[in-house]
């Protein structure tokens, strides 16, 4: 008896998912690769990931916290309040930048071969958790040398973290997509990730936004991000305003579904615009 082939509606994109685990080695290679590349037989991969955030956080404490002389949470030193806002933003800002290209720089292996392509900017995210883990030794050190220890709320901050990768993800798959059509919208990405860092409360705490409009300010889901790596690291020092929180999840949430709807949307064209 012959095999018999049925074609049932609405398999195509369960068979997707499907595929995205079957092809979870690709994954695995794809970002040992990138990781690679950033750290391997080179000095400065390593050291980027420390002297970013470093000299970033050393600008902004001088401008906010000595000439602006901007408030910290509590009696936690400047420069520690900035690195710890300083974690989570450049991962955000890592994983967005290194997405945003990652399918032109891998224009050869789309355009022979079928893969789930959600494969590709997906694993540059793991570049920017490895920088990631790296600053954060730099924190810990910090810590160390404030002696300043974190309380029971640490436990939470892993909670933190999947927050941060959601809300890089979501606009990195959406950019990602963007730039495959629009070349041109490469040069657009630097900007936006400039502006992101001066309207979130990196260098400040979101604590000096005026009430009224702290919920409106929250519409960034960056600001959630921030306060509850600090609310986590910095202990009761640091407030968290839980409706921020609230507005803050779903709008990354928001987001992660808008990215993969136009990333897939726009997906089997990938190979014909490369």
């Amino acid at each position: 008896m012959s095999d018999v082939i049925v074609i049932e509606p609405g398999r195509q994109e369960l068979n997707y998912w499907r595929d995205l685990w079957r092809y979870r080695e690709l994954f695995y290679v794809l970002a040992w690769r990138d990781v690679a590349v950033r750290y391997k037989q080179t000095v400065i991969g390593a050291a980027w990931a420390i002297i970013r955030p470093f000299l970033t956080m050393v600008v902004f404490t001088v401008i906010f916290g000595r000439i602006a002389k901007l408030p910290s949470d509590g009696s936690v030193p400047y420069p520690l309040m900035v690195f710890a806002g300083m974690l989570p933003w450049t991962f955000f800002s890592t994983a967005l930048s290194d997405a945003s290209g990652s399918l032109i720089g891998n224009a050869n292996l789309i355009s022979k071969i079928y893969f789930p392509r959600l494969i590709v900017p997906t694993a540059t995210v793991v570049v920017a958790f490895v920088d990631f883990l790296v600053s954060f030794v730099i924190l810990v050190g910090m810590m160390a040398w404030y002696r300043f220890l974190p309380g029971w709320n640490i436990v939470f901050l892993p909670l933190f973290v999947v927050f941060a990768a959601i809300a890089s993800i979501g606009p990195a798959l959406w950019v990602t997509a963007l730039n495959v059509k629009y070349r041109d919208f490469r040069y657009v990405v630097p900007f936006i990730v400039q502006l992101g860092l001066y309207v979130s409360p990196v260098g400040f705490s979101s604590n000096v936004v005026p009430d009224q409009w702290r919920l409106l300010y929250s519409l960034n889901p960056m600001v959630a991000v921030i306060d509850g790596f600090r609310w986590c690291l910095l202990g009761g020092q640091s407030v968290l305003f839980l409706p921020g929180v609230a507005i803050g999840a779903a709008i990354a949430a928001f987001f992660l579904w808008f990215g993969i709807r136009r990333f897939r949307r726009t997906e089997a064209s990938f190979a014909d615009l490369i």
